[in-house]
């Protein structure tokens, strides 16, 4: 079968290049794309992979966002005229949810954000098939009308975690901090604070803080930038992860590595669960950050029995992918 997945940004990059190498090895053709973003392309390249790349992320302001997701459903429209995928499959993708519907292909979804009301009323509705965590109340998909759901035990991360074989990085100063600033320019998150540097200076005074920055001084998306870390092995390496963002501090928890989630977007339905399935992942405010950093910082912890016991989304996707070959 012919398999495409769009991902649009860093972690589905991630979660695309997982899906690729299982499903290539089933013997599936994948085609890959991916837009213009400051974490797409360099992650693609130290991943191996060589994306096809659909338009630009432009999130400077709401005509932009329209106008370039127009764009690359016309591009895409093109790319597949006379020769469509049998599967699509995307982490929320708005573009290829919008194109494979329109042209009559069945698509698989993965979906982790119940606070995206946008991109949720823009993707879901599509799908064929929507692979969740069990974290998620049935409530989540039930309101965007999806017609079928598959819940699996563990987190998005845990696809490419699970078998993860970090780098060890000698340069790095020790104790290492990471911090991840806010996606502030994110529909989900108008209007919210982003502390991040003043969080990082503060914790500057316990260990040697790196913060990986969304945006300039300005508020404006950094296009592709020289000496780009990957993220995952980034914090594999480090003694603390603090962020807003979900995903890293998933994938530090996962590899047992402390991690504090902070702001109101960090009480999530994965993010718990995540902590109450006992990985280290600790959930706050900008207050309570430095007591959990002082406690945990370098405290590491063997996760492996824990991790093994999560089930990889991939292989709901997989099956999902199958049960569509064998339907007339």
């Amino acid at each position: 079968m012919k398999i495409w997945y769009d991902a649009c940004t860093g972690k589905q990059v991630r979660y695309a290049t997982a899906i690729a190498q299982r499903l290539r090895k089933a013997g599936h053709e994948f085609v890959f794309t991916t837009r213009e973003h400051p974490d797409t392309i360099p992650l693609a390249r130290i991943l191996g992979e060589k994306p096809i790349v659909v338009g630009k992320y432009n999130p400077s302001t709401l005509t932009s966002r329209l106008e370039e997701s127009a764009e690359r459903i016309i591009e895409f429209a093109k790319l597949f005229k006379d020769n469509k995928p049998d599967v699509a499959i995307a982490h929320q993708s708005v573009e290829l949810c919008r194109t494979a519907f329109g042209l009559g292909i069945p698509i698989i979804l993965t979906a982790d954000t119940p606070y995206a009301f946008a991109v949720n009323r823009l993707t879901i509705p599509f799908a064929h098939t929507v692979v969740v965590s069990e974290a998620l109340p049935k409530s989540f998909t039930r309101n965007y009308c999806a017609k079928n759901v598959v819940p699996f035990k563990g987190v998005d991360e845990v696809a490419w975690i699970k078998d993860f074989k970090p780098t060890r990085i000698t340069s790095l100063k020790k104790p290492l901090i990471v911090v991840r600033q806010i996606e502030a320019k994110a529909a989900y998150a108008q209007g919210k604070r982003d502390l991040a540097k003043t969080i990082a200076e503060k914790l500057g005074e316990i260990g040697n803080v790196h913060l990986i920055q969304r945006y300039n001084e300005q508020g404006e998306a950094f296009g592709v930038k020289e000496g780009f870390v990957d993220s995952a092995n980034l914090v594999a390496n480090a003694d603390l992860v603090v962020s807003y963002g979900g995903t890293i501090a998933r994938e530090a928890a996962l590899q047992g590595v402390p991690s504090i989630a902070i702001s109101d977007m960090a009480k999530t339905y994965v993010n718990r669960y995540v902590a109450q399935k006992g990985f280290p992942l600790f959930i706050t405010n900008e207050q309570g950050i430095f007591g959990y950093a002082k406690k945990y910082l370098g405290k590491r912890f063997d996760m492996k029995g824990k991790l093994a016991e999560l089930e990889n989304p991939i292989d709901a996707i997989e099956k999902a992918v199958e049960n569509l070959k064998l339907k007339p």
